[in-house]
């Protein structure tokens, strides 16, 4: 078997095109600390973010829970808990 697989080869999509998440829920201390680095990553690279109440959403619940808070990158799990800058500028890069 020779060569990348077509999945890597695809353009990677620019900061503006991605979506990055945080799952969370109200009164998290965690939770607060990430999303200063969120807002604060996206802004400085252009991206898009929302926020979701993992209380709102069962099927965010059920998968996240021991997790929160949990960042997304475009729908796939890409941190928890401790919320790097770094990591999080670099997968958005």
């Amino acid at each position: 078997m020779g060569g990348m697989s077509p999945v890597f080869r695809r353009t990677k999509k620019a900061p503006a095109e991605r979506v990055v998440t945080l799952v969370g829920k109200p009164g998290c201390h965690l939770c607060d600390d990430a999303r200063e680095v969120v807002a604060a990553v996206c802004a400085e690279v252009g991206a898009v973010w929302e926020e979701k109440d993992i209380l709102q959403d069962q099927a965010l619940h059920d998968a996240y829970w021991e997790q929160i808070p949990v960042v997304l990158v475009d729908g796939e799990q890409h941190d928890f808990w401790r919320v790097s800058p770094e990591r999080l500028r670099k997968a958005l890069s």
